[in-house]
């Protein structure tokens, strides 16, 4: 997740159940972050012990789909309201209630009579017996589906399957500015982030399925096949410090055996940007913050970006030379991979960039969708172990060291597949001159698949026709029935 820790320490292998805060010692974010962890885990092993890969409650399980036949090609699904749980993950379907307004002239109360203003026909009483509100395939809330985007659209052949992708990110304030205190002043500095879990019910043409016969169950067994091939990370990477070249010319960053000669502890998160295969289309990125130095976008008019703060510091703000990666809520939900560009001037007064190109249009211009750029840190290597840039990201190489800054190398396993999204946290430590990272007992840094991004799935409806969809969603009953 991309926000400002120190390190994420959760580790389900050495069994912890509890995280105990001792008197007098100093706290911190990764302590109390690792509790959250521990409780999640627990929570959701149990539940999908007891569920199974995906089930909703018998009573109110939602995601049940139906289909509707559209005018010009353009059909679309409704999304029944409750609960279903995927992985043990619980996803909710209900549509928020939008609420009563109070009178504006307050020329009526609770207490005074009925309120001001045209009447409903519907009572308090009436308004809590109502079934909740589902969504649709084209207003789910973060699926961003576009009808004008051909690729959004429903297949245009019958059978098809519609399921449902689950995954979880972070939140900061420049998202949801609802989490900011502002009575901590004019600045109102963020404080912690949020984990927001992510549903998006989506559409497999029969092609991509190798449907057996049998019914729902075949056409269950064949979706789980194409799920695993997707949730099964392929790529490893390790991560060690060694002691750069011409490192002892500047004796006064750190100790001269030190191995990792950054000045300061660092979180390094290192991230596939375009999927693929090495020595193709897969290219990564690297952030020395864990990808947390984001600053909300104002304006885009050109090449030019209007930003709400240039950052808090020099540390954690935006300097020429910079890349950086302008997103919004409908793209990292979207998963669209768009090129990274280059500061090339900063404005101060005006609190703007000028970027080496313009933005894609359809990213960065809707308040709504609070828009932001985020930094990232690397840059193209040239001489001996060259790295070329390709779309702003680096050149993926594999079965070799590769260079990040300070000492700080990371190491790709051959025959890798790699993922938009995958990424690794290496935390740097100025105190030991080296990375946190898994050793064998000779030394070595051991090869690890991805921290994340873990995607989960569950079919939810086949559908053979217009208006027909057989229902593959699986129930249970509470255990005191």
């Amino acid at each position: 997740m991309h926000a400002d820790f120190s390190r994420l320490t959760f580790r389900p292998g050495k069994h912890y159940s509890a995280v105990l805060t001792q008197q007098g010692r100093v706290q911190l974010d990764a302590d109390a972050n690792e509790q959250a962890a521990i409780e999640r885990y627990q929570l959701r092993t149990l539940a999908a012990d007891l569920i199974g890969r995906h089930g909703g409650p018998a009573a109110a399980a939602g995601f049940a789909i139906g289909h509707v036949p559209g005018s010009h090609d353009v059909d679309d699904l409704t999304i029944g309201a409750g609960r279903y749980y995927v992985d043990g993950i619980l996803c909710e379907a209900r549509r928020p209630a939008p609420g009563r307004a109070a009178p504006e002239d307050g020329a009526a109360g609770a207490s005074d009579g009925p309120a001001a203003g045209p009447s409903t026909g519907a009572s308090d009483a009436d308004e809590a017996h109502q079934e909740p509100a589902g969504w649709t395939y084209w207003d789910q809330p973060d699926a961003y589906r576009d009808q004008e985007r051909p690729g959004d659209r429903l297949p245009g052949a019958f059978p098809f399957l519609v399921y449902l992708k689950v995954w979880e990110r972070s939140v900061t304030a420049v998202e949801d500015p609802e989490l900011r205190e502002v009575a901590l002043g004019a600045a109102q500095p963020d404080t912690a982030a949020r984990a927001k879990v992510v549903w998006q019910v989506l559409a497999l043409p029969a092609s991509e399925l190798s449907v057996p016969q049998g019914g729902p169950a075949g056409v269950r067994e064949a979706f789980d096949a194409w799920a695993g091939a997707r949730e099964r990370p392929v790529a490893r990477l390790a991560a060690r410090a060694r002691r750069p070249e011409r490192a002892g010319e500047d004796p006064c960053l750190a100790h001269p055996e030190a191995r990792y000669r950054g000045p300061e502890n660092q979180l390094y998160r290192v991230e596939v940007h375009h999927g693929g295969r090495a020595g193709g289309d897969a290219t990564f990125k690297w952030s020395r913050e864990n990808g947390s130095v984001v600053l909300p976008i104002v304006s885009v008019e050109g090449v030019w970006v209007g930003l709400g703060t240039l950052g808090d510091d020099d540390r954690l703000g935006l300097s020429v030379g910079d890349l950086v990666e302008v997103a919004d809520s409908a793209s990292v939900s979207r998963d669209e991979v768009t090129e990274l560009l280059q500061v090339e001037e900063t404005d101060l007064p005006g609190r703007r960039v000028r970027l080496s190109a313009e933005p894609v249009p359809e990213v960065g211009r809707q308040a709504g969708r609070h828009p932001f750029l985020r930094r990232w840190d690397h840059r193209e290597l040239r001489g001996r172990d060259a790295l070329p840039l390709a779309g702003g990201a680096l050149r993926l190489r594999e079965g070799r060291w590769l260079d990040l800054e300070d000492g700080v190398q990371v190491y790709f396993r051959p025959d890798g597949s790699y993922t938009r999204g995958d990424y690794w946290l290496v935390p740097a430590r100025t105190a030991t001159g080296s990375v946190e990272w898994p050793r064998n007992a000779a030394g070595e840094a051991l090869l690890q698949p991805p921290a994340g991004i873990r995607v989960h799935h569950a079919p939810l409806a086949w559908v053979t026709g217009p208006a027909e969809a057989t229902d593959l969603r699986r129930t249970f009953g509470p255990l005191t029935a």
